[in-house]
């Protein structure tokens, strides 16, 4: 699998590798790119989005404050997919709850509206995410 080299990538700090691993993997459906079992870390990929998790306590931790749930306060990672409907068949098979249900938003951009369908979830760290499925653009005149 080739890496796209985005410009920003998040590395979320993780309490339980596995855990957030199965959640990201099997949930969300991302891919791993690669991964550093023994320290806990893995490059994760969903269309173009990528991301890191990497766990606390093994290695080097990049720690400024005291690390308590939910992490990532104050910060949603828009995500975008091409289809909400199989990701919320996964966290319903999960028993998973939704932090915000699924809802159809427009948002002003310029003299458009660009739409998401989208839904937020936390992982299992209490990370938000905001998973986006493309509605397309309207004209606001």
């Amino acid at each position: 699998m080739s890496i796209i080299s985005n410009q920003l990538i998040p590395e979320l700090s993780v309490t339980n590798f596995k855990r957030s691993l199965h959640f990201y993997t099997k949930v969300l459906g991302f891919d791993i790119s690669y991964q550093r079992e023994e320290e806990g870390f893995a490059f994760l990929v969903l269309g173009e989005a990528q991301m890191m998790i990497d766990q606390i306590g093994i290695g080097r931790d990049w720690k400024t404050s005291e690390l308590k749930y939910p992490l990532g306060r104050g910060i949603n990672f828009q995500i975008k997919v091409e289809n909400l409907d199989t990701l919320l068949g996964n966290i319903r098979k999960e028993g998973l709850s939704l932090f915000l249900v699924t809802e159809e938003k427009w948002y002003r951009k310029g003299n458009k509206e660009v739409g998401n369908r989208q839904f937020l979830i936390q992982d299992p760290d209490g990370y938000l995410l905001r998973l986006a499925e493309n509605l397309g653009e309207r004209s606001l005149t």
